[in-house]
């Protein structure tokens, strides 16, 4: 920050102290380590430092961290809410889920942080999408009918949510059969209460698919909204399946029912390459 530029007034040096830390949660930066030494420090790993120490962060991102931190300081959080968000869809569209996720969590922690020394009565209504929070997506993976697995993969308001992934032995179907396969994995997903239900289900395939969707839920008393793609014997084929009335943006459908298939496939190549040793 520039010699001179003060922030305040603060009622404390405990406010003080307090403020810092808050902004630090949110915002990572270098307190006391060697820039480019070659090593992480310890708050690296804590998740307070950039990594300036290791080389983690460039020296352009590390001055738009700063020039947040000066906004946020002075007051400027919708505005600052704007930019972040504003990267956050710039990521998600080059398909950098990882940063994206961070990204994301950095905007929620800014829009629910409740510390007094940094909250003036600025309004912190920001627009939001028009999608569902938590999408939940399919998909079957198996050659032949051997070694099938099923796979769960969680998009929460439109961001990648890897700690929310599932994957599924398919126990109870034999060959290639996809759409015994998904019945099999959503009713076991639905069985795991403690996990959050979702608001869309997105299942890669087409009527037949959606159906068995449907027809599980129904049978478990739940109403939630199934969506399939359809794509065709060669993949290029995008065609949407369920529910019209779904205002969801079908390039980010298509992005999540793509890594369902990645995520399937991958775990079908851990479970084969398992069964060669």
């Amino acid at each position: 920050m520039p010699p001179g530029e003060f922030y305040g007034p603060f009622p404390s040096a405990g406010q003080v102290r307090d403020a810092l830390q808050v902004i630090r949660k949110i915002f990572p930066f270098r307190y006391a380590c060697e820039p480019e030494s070659g090593k992480a420090c310890f708050e690296y790993h804590m998740g307070l430092c950039p990594g300036v120490c290791a080389g983690k962060i460039t020296q352009k991102e590390y001055a738009k961290t700063v020039k947040e931190i000066r906004m946020f300081l002075k007051g400027h959080k919708k505005q600052v809410i704007r930019e972040v968000e504003k990267d956050m869809k710039e990521t998600a569209k080059s398909l950098d889920y990882e940063k994206a996720a961070k990204l994301r969590d950095r905007v929620f922690a800014l829009k629910h942080i409740q510390d007094v020394a940094l909250i003036s009565d600025e309004d912190m209504e920001v627009k939001e999408e028009n999608i569902p929070h938590r999408i939940e997506a399919y998909d079957i993976s198996n050659i032949a009918g051997s070694f099938t697995v099923g796979s769960m993969v969680v998009f929460t308001d439109g961001l990648i949510d890897k700690s929310n992934y599932r994957k599924f032995k398919i126990k109870t179907v034999a060959g290639a059969n996809d759409v015994g396969g998904l019945r099999e994995v959503l009713q076991r997903r639905l069985n795991h209460k403690e996990w959050p239900f979702p608001d869309l289900i997105l299942v890669d395939g087409g009527v037949s698919q959606v159906n068995a969707m449907n027809e599980v839920l129904k049978e478990s008393k739940n109403n939630i909204p199934v969506i399939g793609i359809a794509k065709g014997p060669d993949r290029k084929k995008n065609e949407i399946i369920g529910n019209k009335d779904l205002k969801i943006d079908p390039a980010l459908l298509i992005k999540i029912r793509d890594e369902a298939h990645r995520f399937a496939i991958e775990y079908y190549r851990l479970r084969h390459r398992k069964s060669l040793k």
